[in-house]
């Protein structure tokens, strides 16, 4: 292992309808993977606070950027030396919705925050019903020991372009806090989109999932040649993998197809 990896910890657990005990295990875990190694901790979507189905409760338990949430990530990031990433129930403008978002902390307050783009209207579901889409901006990014690192969120992994427009950021590793809901084949479109963003984008890519029954769980860090380095199974627990540039570079002066490709991603 390079002198120079980092250490990525994958945090597993399931948020419930009570933001202070989800913010006791985050705590928990945030200190089981720092004394793993980890550097960065990613945590899943809805991290601050979630419910199924959703209700009138999750407008009365989203807090703004600076509430109760991001501020006990920072107390934590700095506590232990690193940069937390998870998924905050936010405020919208709209009084009737929500946001999905996803903060990016470290002693020093918020360093990146990204807002769900592809809501989760499938499968039966639709997320639009209580949450506000995030605006397509520019990626919000953010550097620990050499590698860059940005954000998405769970359904966006459907959605290739999501991933695409990361790499062409200059991101080395895909964050990807997520709930991916159980249900038939689900388990498999998880691993292999992971991969599949891993390979095709020739970096690294990193998901956080709720444990079962309403989720997959099998949180997982992918290299970029799609291999899973790191995982955990079913349980509340985090996974610690060694990220290095080095393994970025070299798969991609073997495999150059972002050197290669003749398309662009454009928003619509």
């Amino acid at each position: 292992m390079s002198q120079h990896a980092v250490g990525l910890a994958v945090a597993q657990f399931s948020p419930g309808a009570d933001p202070r005990a989800n913010r006791e295990e985050i705590a928990a875990l945030t200190r089981r993977a720092a004394a793993r190694g980890a550097q960065v901790v990613v945590f899943p979507e809805y991290a601050s606070c979630f419910v199924h189905p959703f209700d009138d409760s999750v407008r009365e338990n989203a807090e703004t950027l600076d509430g109760p949430f991001v501020a006990h990530l920072v107390a934590l990031a700095a506590e232990h030396g690193v940069t937390v990433v998870a998924g905050l129930l936010e405020r919208a403008e709209d009084a009737r919705r929500v946001r999905n978002t996803v903060v990016a902390v470290d002693a020093g307050g918020v360093r990146a925050t990204y807002r769900k783009a592809h809501l989760y209207d499938a499968f039966g579901q639709r997320e639009s019903d209580w949450v506000e889409p995030g605006e397509l901006a520019p990626p919000q990014t953010f550097a620990v020991g050499g590698l860059v690192f940005g954000l998405m969120t769970c359904y966006d992994l459907r959605f290739p372009e999501s991933a695409r427009v990361l790499a062409d950021a200059g991101v080395d590793v895909a964050l990807v806090p997520s709930q991916w809901v159980r249900g038939p084949l689900k388990e498999h479109h998880w691993r292999t989109l992971l991969g599949a963003r891993a390979i095709e984008n020739t970096l690294y890519v990193a998901a956080a999932d709720h444990t079962p029954p309403l989720a997959v769980g099998n949180s997982l860090v992918v290299d970029p040649q799609g291999v899973a380095i790191a995982a955990v199974g079913t349980t509340t627990d985090v996974a610690v993998a060694f990220l290095d540039r080095t393994a970025v570079e070299n798969v991609r002066r073997v495999n150059p197809a972002l050197a290669l490709r003749r398309y662009r991603v454009a928003p619509r």
